[in-house]
């Protein structure tokens, strides 16, 4: 059985922001706070917040830009968040509808229909709502039968999604809709200059299929892990109005020192555990399309797997354009490169997130 990725999709909303702006915005924000709190920062009460430059966010992540659903209450500083208007009941959701139009892109290229497919799931650190199930909602907008549900393994939620849908495969299932849609502009504090240019808003979709008669991306193997850390970590969840939750921990906070630390060996460590139990040479892979959290981590798993530096064509880098989009950047980094990958070459899709989680895939390009 020859169970392949036969196409994928990228969807970006119309509105992106640029280091520039987003710290102009920042900028200004932390001197109108200064000012007002100035006799409390001065007495030691209160930290005074720091202001940042287009430069540090470059060198510290490799990001320039970011695409988000909303830019116009991000810039607010007044508000300093996306100014999203809330849809009725009987209109489709904002994660939805950036699925479809993924999902459709994907399925376009793989050249099948909504008859063809029989699973979807919708894998992703964000989750609109509870439920119902938004992987339904997408389901019933673009006319698929079979079933359909949500899971979430943080940044790591399109590798894990794979497996699951190599698996359905395996069980009988003839093709599975894989849809990641992040919208991480919800849940960042735009005022921290430690993470407020972390993230983008993005939605991607795969095809996978049992076929010998399509190119794509043969699944060689899937390795999952997680272990449990508290280093990215969100408190938001359905038993905060019962517990009438006041700390301000219900949106991403990380202790990035550590997470960078910990988790380069361990990504590294299991994709070299991988490639030797399948009998491959590390410096086999055409590409290492890895997690796209941060320019400098990837560079350390590549220096740590190969010893030595690696070039940049090497593993593919979006974070420029994209900045950190959660499950979905290992997908839009295969989507944009996966013409340099020839016949019967390898290649790695890497990621890794909160949990710790780390889900690792091994393809074969095959024509």
């Amino acid at each position: 059985m020859s169970i392949r990725i036969t196409g994928t999709g990228v969807y970006a909303p119309s509105d992106s922001i640029s280091n520039e702006e987003l710290v102009a915005s920042l900028n200004a924000y932390v001197a109108r706070y200064n000012q007002q709190h100035e006799a409390a920062i001065a007495a030691g009460e209160l930290e005074a917040l720091r202001p940042s430059t287009a430069e540090f966010i470059e060198k510290a992540s490799g990001i320039k830009s970011r695409y988000v659903v909303e830019k116009t209450g991000i810039l607010d500083i007044d508000r300093m968040m996306p100014n999203l208007r809330e849809r009725e009941n009987d209109e489709i959701s904002l994660q939805a509808e950036m699925g479809v139009e993924a999902a459709k892109i994907a399925m376009q290229k793989a050249n099948v229909t909504a008859d063809d497919i029989d699973v979807v799931i919708l894998s992703s650190l964000c989750i609109q709502r509870a439920y119902p199930a938004v992987a339904i909602e997408i389901q019933h907008a673009l006319g698929i039968k079979g079933y359909a549900f949500d899971m979430n393994v943080a940044c790591s939620a399109a590798t894990f999604g794979l497996k699951q849908a190599y698996d359905a495969i395996n069980s009988g299932a003839r093709r599975v809709l894989l849809v990641n849609v992040e919208i991480m502009s919800g849940q960042i504090d735009y005022t921290s200059r430690d993470s407020h240019f972390i993230f983008g808003d993005v939605a991607t979709a795969s095809i996978i299929e049992e076929t010998t008669e399509k190119a794509g991306f043969e699944i060689v193997d899937c390795y999952l892990e997680t272990q449990f850390s508290n280093n990215i970590r969100n408190n938001f969840g359905f038993l905060n109005a019962s517990e009438n939750a006041i700390r301000n921990d219900r949106i991403f906070r990380q202790d990035g020192r550590k997470v960078f630390k910990e988790v380069c060996p361990m990504a590294a460590q299991t994709i070299k555990n991988q490639l030797q139990k399948l009998n491959i040479d590390v410096h086999l892979p055409k590409r290492f399309w890895l997690h796209q959290a941060n320019a400098n981590m990837n560079a350390l798993i590549l220096k740590l797997l190969l010893g030595k530096d690696a070039t940049p064509e090497l593993a593919p880098n979006v974070l420029e354009n994209y900045a950190n989009t959660s499950s979905a950047g290992v997908i839009i980094a295969m989507d944009q490169t996966w013409h340099e990958v020839e016949q019967g070459e390898y290649a790695v899709l890497c990621s890794f997130g909160a949990g710790y989680s780390i889900g690792s895939i091994v393809v074969k390009k095959v024509d």
